[in-house]
């Protein structure tokens, strides 16, 4: 985001060390939730941060459409967005190092007839994964509080 000037001076000097040009870096201010949405059809892929996942961040990526690349830690923080991606039945973009993390990123960077197979798996079953398919999910907690319930009541 754009509105830490910190975080976004370092990205900048690191990326410039890396070779890579401040013109090609996207800094995105803060906008309405529906403006946010909207503005991930932009991206081609989220590379997810290790050793803290993204968390709505990866639910709300995944929602609009965008495909997820995560390197799963282990701790909790760190497997959030594997089990995200585990529940949107993407485990294709979980990956468990970061050699296989970069490795992969650069597959789907350079291979994309295969990130837009994911995104078309993701934009057809996106409502029927157990991810986001509130319907089926309140079914079965409504099962579990039902147990819960004549075993205490037993």
């Amino acid at each position: 985001l754009e509105c830490n000037s910190l975080a976004k001076s370092n990205l900048i000097r690191e990326a410039e060390v890396r070779g890579i040009s401040q013109a090609r870096l996207i800094f995105a201010p803060r906008v309405s939730m529906d403006e946010h949405m909207a503005r991930q059809a932009c991206a081609d892929l989220f590379l997810d941060t290790l050793p803290y996942n993204a968390h709505t961040t990866t639910s709300d990526a995944l929602w609009a459409g965008l495909p997820v690349l995560t390197c799963m830690g282990d701790t909790f923080a760190s497997r959030v967005a594997a089990s995200l991606l585990n529940a949107a039945d993407l485990p294709e973009l979980i990956t468990q190092s970061l050699a296989e993390y970069q490795a992969k990123a650069i597959e789907l960077a350079s291979q994309p007839d295969t990130l837009k197979a994911i995104k078309d798996k993701l934009d057809k079953h996106r409502e029927q994964v157990p991810l986001f398919d509130t319907v089926q999910f309140a079914r079965d907690l409504e099962k579990i509080y039902t147990g819960i319930w004549q075993n205490y009541s037993a």
